[in-house]
């Protein structure tokens, strides 16, 4: 069975024939559940992040396969994985499932995998989204790829503010 997506209109921001601007290439945003797993990119000069696409879970091997197919069209070459622990810092059951998710991801691409703290970026997605004038009905559409984006963006901005990031 094969991975259903929910495209966002945003693809059109791919790069043509491979190019990065200024030799910086992308970053790509997950925020990893077990049903659904939001996905943003970065600009091409690193400053912002964008949505893309909610991806679908069906196994593994599908969501690897989908997920390599967007690393290569938007050539990525880092990855940023939302790391969900507690409040109080502690690793919760599926930060445990994230940490497990950004190995396998590192070792299936061979990219850099950062994991990245995303406490409370689920209900800051649904915030904008009501701020935005979206039914909370709507919000599961695009709730993780909003989720995704805050992720990314506070990497990105952690990272122009001087911060060296966790490698995993």
């Amino acid at each position: 069975m094969a991975s259903r997506c929910t495209i966002h209109p945003m693809d059109d921001i791919a790069p043509k024939n491979g190019d990065t601007v200024g030799g910086i290439p992308r970053l790509m945003g997950l925020d990893v559940g077990d049903r659904r797993i939001g996905v943003s990119v970065s600009d091409p000069l690193g400053l912002t992040a964008q949505p893309i696409l909610t991806l679908v879970r069906t196994n593994r091997r599908q969501d690897m396969k989908s997920l390599k197919r967007l690393i290569r069209k938007y050539t990525c070459s880092e990855i940023v994985v939302g790391n969900p622990l507690y409040m109080s810092g502690d690793q919760s059951p599926q930060a445990a499932k994230a940490q497990s998710f950004a190995a396998m991801l590192r070792e299936e691409t061979g990219l850099r995998v950062h994991l990245w703290d995303e406490r409370l970026t689920t209900t800051e997605a649904h915030r904008h989204l009501h701020a935005a004038g979206r039914a909370a009905p709507e919000h599961r559409a695009v709730v993780d790829q909003v989720a995704a984006v805050l992720i990314l963006q506070s990497f990105l901005d952690a990272r122009m503010a001087g911060e060296q990031p966790e490698v995993r």
